[in-house]
C-alpha cells in the first residue's frame, strides 16, 4: 500500500498539491471550524448555563420538566455518530445554505453536533464556580441574571476557554470528516487525493498539518486559559 509512498511521482505530486490546492484547503479548514465553533458557543454557552442555574436548588429554577427535556435532547444530539449525523440534517442543510454539499454546507452539521458538547463542557464548568461566591452574590440582592452574566460565568473563563480550545479541536476532527460528503478543506484533500486517487503522501501531508493546527489552537488556548487564571496571578 505504501510501497511507493516516496516515489519520484508520488513527491512531484504532494509537492504540486502543496503549492496550488493546500493553501486554499487550510483555510477553508480553519474558516470552517472557527466559524461552526463560535456558532455553537452561542447555542451551546446558554444552554450549559441553564442546566446549572435552572436546577431546583440553582439561581433560575426551571420547570422539571423542561430541564429533563432540554437534558435528553442534548444526550441524544451527543449519541449520534458524527458522520450519521450529517446525513441526517442534509434537509436542515438545504433550507439554511440551500445545499446540502459544500464548505460552507458542513458548518450545519458541525453546530449541530457540537452545541451539545459544548454545553456539557460548559455545564462543568460553571458547576466549579464557588458556591459561596454565588451565595455571597444572592445575600447582597442580586438578581438570577445579574448573578449569571457578573458572577457564574466570569468566574469560570479559565475553564471555559480550556474547554472551548477543546470543543475547537474536536470539531477540526469533525471538518475533516466533512470531507466524505463534498466539505472542503484539508479532509477533502486527504479523502480525494488519498483515499479515492491513491495518492498516500498527499493524505499524509494532509493529516501533518491538521496536527499542526491543533497543536496550534491547543497552545494559543492554554495560554489564554492560563492568562485569565486569578489563581496563577496571585
Amino acid at each position: 500500500m505504501y510501497k511507493d509512498l516516496f516515489s519520484p511521482e508520488s513527491v512531484a505530486q504532494a509537492l504540486d498539491c502543496l503549492q496550488t490546492e493546500i493553501p486554499f484547503a487550510i483555510w477553508e479548514t480553519f474558516y470552517v471550524t472557527v466559524l461552526a465553533t463560535a456558532l455553537s458557543l452561542v447555542i451551546g454557552l446558554p444552554l450549559g448555563v441553564l442546566l446549572v442555574a435552572g436546577e431546583k436548588d440553582g439561581v433560575l429554577p426551571l420547570p422539571a420538566w423542561l430541564l429533563s427535556v432540554l437534558n435528553v435532547i442534548i444526550n441524544l444530539l451527543r449519541s449520534v455518530p458524527f458522520l450519521i449525523l450529517m446525513i441526517m440534517v442534509f434537509p436542515l442543510s438545504r433550507l439554511l445554505i440551500g445545499t446540502s454539499v459544500g464548505t460552507t454546507a458542513t458548518i450545519v452539521p458541525l453546530v449541530v453536533a457540537a452545541f451539545p458538547f459544548i454545553a456539557r463542557l460548559v455545564e462543568g464548568s460553571i458547576r466549579e464556580v464557588d458556591s459561596n461566591i454565588i451565595e455571597a452574590a444572592q445575600s447582597m440582592g442580586a438578581t438570577p441574571m445579574q448573578i449569571i452574566c457578573k458572577v457564574m460565568i466570569p468566574e469560570s473563563v479559565p475553564s471555559l476557554i480550556s474547554n472551548v480550545t477543546i470543543a475547537l479541536t474536536t470539531i477540526l476532527g469533525y471538518s475533516a470528516m466533512s470531507g466524505i460528503i463534498g466539505g472542503g478543506g484539508l479532509g477533502k484533500i486527504a479523502i480525494d487525493y488519498g483515499y479515492y486517487r491513491y495518492k498516500y503522501l498527499v493524505m499524509f501531508v494532509a493529516v501533518i498539518l491538521l496536527i499542526i493546527m491543533v497543536q496550534i489552537f491547543q497552545t494559543v488556548g492554554t495560554k489564554l486559559a492560563a492568562k485569565c487564571d486569578k489563581r496563577l496571578k496571585g
